[in-house]
């Protein structure tokens, strides 16, 4: 089913690249959370969006908010991805695509007559709350982190009181 704006975010636990377990959960009360779904490690676009969010950390950190990237590769393809380009933005490995489905992240597209599943390139900004505020799709790697940015400061706002 669609996620929509106004739901709770599906909880999960993921490996990042240091094989420690992100469990979504243990943040709420505490901070926003940012979840980027990519297709692939080391892609040029993957690679902008990667090395975006790594750059934008203290901005996203005054916001008490946490990025993190989910792709289906493995914690080692993420741990040379991080390594490659010197990431500090946290990678979660989604091998079995358990948390793409929650999400409803894959599409099945049809590439040279057979359907494959491909990953929408799609990002959810959750609230300290744990509900889903803002879902964005078919984004453009290079202007995203600053589009992001934009809307945590809007939930840092609607939260002061």
């Amino acid at each position: 089913a669609m996620l929509h704006v106004g739901q709770p975010a599906p909880s999960f636990v993921l490996p990042d690249a240091n094989l420690e377990m992100m469990d979504l959960a243990s943040y709420r009360g505490k901070k926003n959370v940012v979840l980027y779904f990519y297709p692939r490690d080391g892609t040029p676009a993957c690679t902008i969006q990667a090395i975006g969010f790594s750059d934008r950390e203290d901005e996203f950190k005054k916001l008490d908010t946490i990025a993190f990237g989910v792709s289906r590769d493995d914690v080692l393809s993420h741990q040379a991805f991080r390594d490659e380009h010197g990431l500090t933005v946290n990678l979660l490995a989604d091998t079995e695509a358990e948390v793409c489905k929650l999400y409803d992240v894959i599409r099945e597209k049809v590439v040279d007559g057979h359907s494959r599943p491909c990953l929408l390139r799609s990002t959810f900004v959750i609230d300290k709350k744990g509900v889903v505020r803002h879902i964005l799709q078919d984004v453009s790697p290079r202007a995203h982190v600053d589009e992001v940015l934009k809307i945590c400061r809007t939930l840092k706002n609607g939260h002061a009181n």
